[in-house]
């Protein structure tokens, strides 16, 4: 088959599938066997597919139409303008992260511009770590996670962009795993949010595939927000924190930083507009 036939009858049977955007996912994935610009199909399609590619491409439709992730699919997933490796040992990195990423290093360059001690909180696929490694190179980044597969896919994309010198991994539940005494300028943090119960109710693609333990934030959602609140301590006096959280959880998260003692600076939403990330000051020395 040529590359538009295959185009039409993949996208068909996503279609039937109750995949969204399925000749987009399509067109994606066929670029990725072919290795190809997504664009560049355009200009290519009466050229038929060797057997290898087909046989490639099917089983990758297949799959999506198992509801697998496109990006578990292809290995990577982009994150402020980079590529990152994905596997189901790490949540698949979302724009709504990349507002977080961006509040910390505007904070970081105008209060601090140098040498300043970094903790990204459940670093899964290491795309926050990296990209403030990245953005501040005077940054010290350590990146926590409870499972080795993801900071083994946190370590593989600190080499990848070449700042894996720069960055401390650290394998553990929490802010008890860190070292006695260890502060930070500024934490950064997605933890995992989601009430428990409401996991069942996820898109296939989230609920049956990505890992559980970085969705699930207990019984209402808010197990691992209570613990960064109760960890003041880990932040140097003036220092910031950065909190992702799920819709609908500002003020709770709010309340919870509040009564633990944390000036709440300011509730950002996303580009949506929907609150997104609590902004929490250590309260000055």
């Amino acid at each position: 088959m040529t590359v538009l036939e295959v185009i039409q009858r993949s996208t068909e049977f996503l279609t039937r599938k109750g995949v969204d955007s399925p000749r987009l996912q399509v067109e994606l994935l066929l670029a990725h066997v072919l290795k190809l610009p997504r664009l560049q199909l355009y200009l290519n399609f009466e050229r038929p597919l060797t057997d290898p590619e087909a046989d490639r491409l099917r089983d990758l439709v297949q799959r999506r139409g198992r509801r697998e992730p496109l990006q578990y699919l292809v290995g990577e997933a982009a994150f402020c303008g980079r590529d990152f490796a994905v596997t189901p040992a790490g949540l698949i990195p979302r724009p709504e992260t990349e507002g977080l990423a961006e509040l910390a290093w505007q904070w970081l360059s105008t209060h601090r511009p140098a040498g300043a001690q970094v903790l990204d909180f459940g670093t899964g696929t290491g795309c926050l770590a990296v990209t403030l490694a990245l953005q501040q190179p005077s940054a010290e980044i350590t990146a926590l996670d409870i499972s080795a597969e993801a900071l083994d896919l946190a370590r593989a994309n600190a080499a990848r962009h070449a700042v894996a010198e720069r960055v401390r991994f650290v394998e553990g539940e929490g802010l008890g795993a860190l070292p006695d005494g260890l502060a930070f300028d500024l934490i950064v943090a997605n933890p995992p949010y989601i009430p428990s119960a409401e996991i069942a109710e996820l898109q296939p693609e989230v609920r049956d595939h990505e890992p559980r333990q970085a969705l699930d934030g207990g019984p209402d959602g808010l197990r691992f927000i209570r613990e960064l609140a109760g960890g003041l301590t880990r932040l140097k006096p003036g220092g910031r924190l950065l909190l992702e959280f799920a819709d609908g959880q500002e003020d709770a998260a709010a309340a919870v930083f509040a009564g633990a003692g944390w000036v709440v600076n300011n509730i950002t939403p996303d580009l949506s507009g929907t609150p997104r990330i609590l902004v929490a000051d250590a309260p000055p020395a």
